[in-house]
């Protein structure tokens, strides 16, 4: 368990990532999180395709000292290293509610992701600009 005492500096990103998931839904609703059909696959009947809609969803417990302003921003790139989209930047405010942690949730919709081929395309969360999490899509022929 982390240290209290750590200098402000080592405090910075202890902050826990407890879900990081592609979806078919999601939604959050007076602090509570919806998420239906989490997935990490896509199976396209042919190359090149497009996929109509999926979900992001980040949920982010935070500790005492990380409730201040944060940058983040979600970046994709497929096996030749290549962006698959543009980047999704946002800025967000972490408050506390008088505990010592606080959770926020970040949803992004994305529509139509197209795909030349099939393979994996990697979504890496970064927040303050160091990457936090990253989780794999794979795209199949079915």
């Amino acid at each position: 368990m982390p240290s209290l005492c750590l200098a402000k500096e080592e405090k910075r990103f202890i902050l826990k990532i407890e879900i990081f998931t592609f979806c078919d839904f999601a939604q959050e609703n007076g602090g509570k999180l919806t998420v239906i059909g989490t997935f990490d696959t896509i199976i396209a009947r042919s190359f090149p395709c497009i996929h109509p809609q999926l979900f992001v969803v980040i949920r982010i417990r935070f500790n005492i000292w990380e409730f201040s302003k944060h940058t983040f921003r979600i970046e994709t790139c497929d096996l030749n290293g290549d962006m698959c989209m543009e980047a999704i930047n946002g800025n967000m405010v972490v408050n506390g509610a008088g505990n010592a942690t606080a959770v926020s949730h970040l949803i992004f919709t994305v529509s139509n992701l197209h795909f030349k081929d099939s393979g994996m395309i990697s979504f890496a969360f970064y927040m303050d600009d160091r990457e936090i999490a990253s989780i794999p899509l794979y795209i199949r022929k079915g």
